[in-house]
């Protein structure tokens, strides 16, 4: 779901945003040549806009409960202030726009994507006790991984959130933005302990690990995180990885993707092409919205193409 919005008039412009972002006031510095325009596409704790201020516009907001990630496609004036913030962006960054209970001001105009989404997906991917996970600076660690994420953010935008049979599929809503999350806590510097300390070496154990794979086995046609495994076991969400990286060779989230592909095949294999059922269809049951990266998976371990195995399963 989402909206597309258009228009010149900046009285109507602070009403959409106030009511779709959060509290906000503006001013003009081209009254004569006000235009506004966002498209949101938006599915589970995850929204992505694309925004165009096409006028010099201060903006004031206040906070907005979510993360808010920006990134410049162009644009000539891009300031920002939150908290003791202050920076200038250019097009190509991807910055945080305000922590979630910050409010923030600053100076724009051009072309942005908007990422929003709930803080507690960063959580669930970590160990972060009783405070959530916070970002600790408005930039990414490095350029690079700034333009990995926002490589993830067009990835979802234009092949996921537009593909209405890929995007209701609750698996993929629970991967896609599990795929988000760890993505924004690569290229931000944050509150997360994510190395193994000498308690989390020792508790992952071979018993431990038999059981988080019991549990991934037994609920792998549910929406599940890191956090949720590790917290069955019990055991640390570092634990757990260490676990997985030290006996498997492999990642929770990797050993959950192998479980799921044998679930895929499964029902390739059981399914009728006639009715209409397609390789997308049971990728998307079973969490796989990238067709290409499930078809190499799948490849990999099964020595021929999805697509093979369903039409084989004709009865």
């Amino acid at each position: 779901m989402g909206w597309d919005f258009e228009s010149h008039d900046l009285g109507e412009i602070e009403q959409f945003i106030a009511e779709q972002y959060a509290t906000i006031r503006l001013k003009s510095e081209s009254p004569d040549r006000n235009h506004f325009s966002a498209v949101r596409e938006s599915w589970g704790p995850i929204s992505i806009d694309l925004v165009d201020y096409g006028f010099e516009l201060q903006f004031s907001i206040e906070p907005m409960g979510r993360l808010a990630l920006l990134g410049v496609e162009s644009g000539e004036y891009v300031r920002i202030e939150s908290g003791d913030a202050v920076d200038g962006h250019g097009v190509g960054d991807v910055f945080l726009l305000s922590q979630p209970d910050q409010p923030t001001s600053g100076l724009v105009q051009g072309r942005f994507n908007v990422t929003m989404l709930d803080p507690v997906l960063l959580s669930a991917m970590t160990d972060c006790g009783a405070e959530p996970v916070r970002l600790t600076s408005h930039r990414p660690v490095t350029p690079a991984l700034g333009t990995q994420l926002l490589t993830t953010v067009a990835f979802l935008r234009d092949n996921v959130l537009t593909e209405p049979l890929v995007r209701d599929a609750p698996l993929v809503v629970s991967s896609a933005a599990q795929l988000l999350a760890a993505t924004v806590l690569q290229a931000f510097p944050s509150t997360a302990v994510l190395s193994p300390t000498i308690e989390d070496r020792h508790d992952a154990c071979p018993p431990m690990l038999r059981r988080a794979m019991a549990y991934i086995d037994d609920h792998a046609d549910r929406p599940i995180t890191v956090a949720k495994i590790a917290a069955a076991v019990p055991i640390t969400v570092r634990a757990l990885q260490y676990a997985f990286q030290k006996y498997r060779g492999t990642t929770p989230m990797g050993y959950l993707r192998e479980v799921r592909l044998h679930h895929a095949h499964r029902d390739l294999a059981a399914a009728d092409p006639e009715t209409g059922v397609t390789v997308t269809d049971i990728a998307a049951r079973w969490g796989f919205f990238h067709l290409g990266r499930f078809a190499t998976y799948y490849r990999g371990v099964y020595g021929r193409a999805p697509r093979r195995t369903l039409m084989g399963g004709a009865r």
